[in-house]
């Protein structure tokens, strides 16, 4: 997200400039929940976190079990905290300042409508790939069968089960396969799957090279957020580089060794007119058009995500 304007802190009588004189303060301890706010959000913003004041309020509210609009309110009340409560935000704090992921330190990771748990060993899911389950909800919510068939979604390397679990609890009415290799993250989807979808959603631990043999030539959508990154792109981001497991991140020498794979299963999963679903980098739309292409894939088509970067990348069987 763009970070605010350079100068927001300094204009006089708005709310962040109140926060800023407070926080200058202060050795002595927040004694409210403005104050509090204030240090958090300086001390994120030290340590490089760009959306520091969204982060502190999310710390701030996990730690009083509120959500963050209560934060505010209780920012605006000028509401006090317990010294307790002070420092286990300031605790919390620290870690994200090391650049510790949000979502590790929370346990949550918000996904549509979803609020998934998720920590070491398995993806944080982002936002851009929500518009990917999008992609692939629509498909198979449009999708009508022979004899009343529920449609049928797979979902190819599954991480913490946020695709899956979206078209399962979006479109009820079908069945969803979730396939998923590392155990570290079939564990953290397992837990996803156990708490958030019903029984429409069968979760398989397996390579998604050979995985689910049995739907050969029934499967009506095929959707991945496959390892993409080149393995000498080793991304600048911190929470990405440090935290998020090699497996979910890199795709071999030009980051579509995993693409390759699941092309050869997604063919072979989805009956004629099905369709695939992936998400990449926004550079490599058109290798992967042409790779799909080659292994006789139709109307491969790319499209942007909402920051109109190419993200998105279909193509029917």
């Amino acid at each position: 997200m763009t970070p605010p304007d350079s100068d927001a802190s300094a204009r006089p009588g708005t709310p962040e400039s109140r926060d800023s004189s407070e926080s200058t303060h202060t050795a002595r301890a927040p004694q409210t929940v403005r104050e509090l706010r204030a240090c958090a959000r300086d001390r994120l913003a030290a340590a490089g976190i760009l959306e520091a004041e969204t982060d502190a309020e999310l710390l701030i509210g996990h730690v009083l079990g509120v959500s963050r609009g209560r934060v505010q309110s209780l920012v605006v009340t000028d509401s006090g905290v317990e010294p307790g409560h002070a420092a286990s935000v300031a605790s919390l704090v620290e870690r994200r300042a090391r650049r510790e992921p949000l979502q590790h330190i929370t346990g949550i990771a918000p996904f549509r409508a979803l609020e998934l748990r998720v920590g070491p060993g398995v993806f944080v899911p982002r936002p851009e790939t929500e518009l990917v389950a999008q992609f692939a909800i629509d498909a198979l919510a449009g999708t009508m069968t022979d004899a009343g068939a529920p449609p049928i979604a797979v979902d190819l390397g599954t991480g913490s089960g946020a695709i899956a679990i979206a078209l399962a609890t979006e479109v009820p009415h079908a069945n969803v396969y979730a396939v998923e290799k590392s155990a570290e993250a079939y564990a953290w989807a397992r837990r996803n799957v156990d708490e958030l979808a019903g029984g429409n959603l069968t979760l398989v631990h397996g390579d998604l090279a050979d995985a689910l043999g049995e739907l050969d030539g029934r499967v009506d959508v095929v959707v991945s957020n496959p390892p993409y990154v080149p393995r000498d792109a080793v991304p600048v981001d911190p929470e990405v580089r440090l935290f998020d497991p090699e497996l979910a991140l890199y795709g071999g020498d030009d980051g579509l060794d995993v693409v390759r794979a699941l092309s050869v299963t997604a063919l072979r999963l989805l009956h004629p007119g099905g369709l695939l679903v992936l998400e990449h980098g926004e550079l490599q739309g058109r290798a992967i058009r042409e790779l799909l292409s080659a292994d006789g894939w139709r109307a491969a088509a790319t499209h942007p995500d909402l920051t109109t970067r190419d993200r998105i990348t279909t193509a029917l069987r």
